[in-house]
């Protein structure tokens, strides 16, 4: 299967180690396209806002299903969410146990996994 994850953007990547992390535990049972990573390169790519958008939605197209990383809300994060959603595909949440996931969230997705460290996130994700 091909996802898509969903993350909060940060410019410094002080995230990343936590994408690297969720690709690694479903990787190579999955394609996993990840638009910092894969596409940006971890920011040696820019692209303009529009650009952005219209790749973004293209590679979003090309997948089978949405993996939304929601420990961190963020616009962008909706907004790929609302465009899954709105084509009617598959939405999996994975989140650190105790994050807040919202009313909107929990209505549109398929699956909502928590997680308490990565060795927990690397086993429930791999039921997926």
């Amino acid at each position: 299967m091909k996802l898509y994850l969903s993350i909060k953007y940060h410019p410094d990547n002080h995230n990343r180690e936590l994408i690297e992390m969720i690709c690694g535990a479903l990787e190579p049972r999955h394609n996993v396209l990840c638009m910092i990573r894969d596409c940006e390169h971890w920011g040696e790519i820019k692209f303009p806002p529009q650009e952005l958008m219209q790749k973004t939605f293209n590679e979003m197209d090309a997948c089978d299903a949405l993996l939304v990383e929601f420990s961190e809300k963020g616009v962008g994060v909706g907004l790929e969410v609302g465009y899954t959603y709105a084509h009617k595909k598959p939405i999996i949440v994975i989140a650190r146990e105790g994050s807040d996931i919202s009313d909107t969230i929990v209505g549109v997705a398929q699956k909502i996994i928590f997680y308490t460290s990565y060795e927990d996130m690397k086993k429930k994700l791999a039921l997926i």
